[in-house]
């Protein structure tokens, strides 16, 4: 079975009750400027999600680990959105991805409500990072982020109350925040939490 058909069939079954719904559980979690990113897993034996390091000089999320994406500009859906922001972020060709389907959106703390889409790509595809967005790009393996041993639940003060997130360390990178909570949810609807 390949990667793709092995993704459709888990994202088909239903949706898990424990799925995180956002950083802030005060505001409504299915409202905030809508958003989208692209989970891009690579087809391979082993395969991988590209993540990509965001520039230090950012107004929001400065250095933080994030999968491409943004805001879903008028006309167009997640998917097209997310697409876009992969080209945008690391030339991600739209046609080299196979878009597989997307998971329930995530309210970000920034007010953002994020519809992660799922696509794959093949292994190897030259990406390269926009310079005054992106710093660095990286694959870490799909099973490593997906496995709950590796999801910490962590917490901090934030606007003086305490916040509870994932986080997870792979290979020196520190994936936090609504990156890892998205991997989190994608590690529920695939059955593997």
């Amino acid at each position: 079975m390949t990667v793709s058909e092995t993704l459709r069939i888990a994202l088909s079954r239903g949706t898990p009750e424990q799925l995180l719904s956002g950083d802030m559980v005060e505001h409504d979690p299915l409202m905030g400027t809508p958003a989208a990113v692209l989970i891009a897993v690579t087809d391979r034996i082993e395969p991988g999600v590209i993540l990509t390091v965001r520039r230090e000089d950012m107004r929001t999320h400065a250095g933080q680990v994030a999968f491409p994406g943004g805001r879903i500009d008028e006309g167009e859906d997640a998917v097209a959105a997310a697409l876009r922001e992969a080209h945008e972020e690391l030339l991600l060709n739209p046609d080299a991805v196979e878009v597989v389907g997307t998971i329930e959106p995530y309210r970000t703390v920034t007010d953002y409500l994020v519809t992660p889409v799922i696509g794959v790509i093949p292994p190897g595809l030259p990406l390269t990072p926009h310079e005054q967005e992106v710093a660095d790009w990286f694959e870490a393996p799909l099973a490593f982020l997906l496995s709950s041993e590796n999801q910490q639940r962590r917490s901090a003060l934030f606007r003086d109350r305490e916040r509870h997130y994932y986080e997870i360390e792979w290979n020196g990178r520190r994936i936090w925040g609504a990156t890892a909570a998205m991997i989190v949810n994608l590690s529920r609807r695939l059955g593997q939490a």
